[in-house]
């Protein structure tokens, strides 16, 4: 008995490293694209398809704590204490969005994802209100809400596929 929770409780942290390794990695290749329209700061946000996999093949907490990871990790690699703000309160709203929405059991992976994509956004608008002391900047949620929009939905459709085509018992 002692040994089947020891090999459960193994199995867990090794799909915890897995995620966040593949968060990681889709951080670093997104860096690697070019900024997007005339949109500063838009991101696909391919490290979302991991919040969304986590979401649905490991649960609301394991999601949580993956996206709470992976932002301290990328913010420590890539950016720095400004950026790891802005990504907490993007990251945590949309996370905690997409989780009450998939608890409906009313919305496909692909609503909760453009959900999520729109909250983040919302988020870091929030922290730039709040951080720059001027409600001017929230002008600029209109474009990333639409920005939210379409990423959210490109992110929706690969990761409702991945979700889909993987086993559930492979986390």
């Amino acid at each position: 008995m002692k040994k089947e929770k020891k090999g459960i409780k193994t199995k867990k942290i090794a799909s915890y490293g897995i995620m966040i390794a593949l968060a990681l990695v889709f951080s670093y290749v997104e860096s690697q694209i070019p900024a997007f329209f005339a949109v500063p700061g838009m991101k696909l946000g391919l490290t979302n398809v991991v919040v969304l996999l986590a979401l649905y093949k490991m649960g609301n907490g394991s999601a949580m704590a993956i996206n709470i990871l992976r932002i301290v990790l990328v913010s420590a690699m890539f950016g720095g204490p400004s950026a790891m703000m802005y990504s907490l309160a993007g990251g945590l709203l949309s996370t905690v969005v997409m989780i009450l929405l998939k608890k409906t059991d009313k919305f496909r992976i692909v609503t909760v994802s453009v959900a999520g994509g729109i909250s983040h956004n919302i988020g870091q608008i929030i922290v730039a209100v709040i951080v720059l002391n001027t409600t001017g900047i929230a002008w600029y949620l209109l474009m990333l809400w639409f920005t939210g929009m379409v990423t959210g939905a490109v992110i929706g459709v690969l990761g409702a596929e991945l979700v889909k085509r993987l086993p559930d018992k492979l986390f």
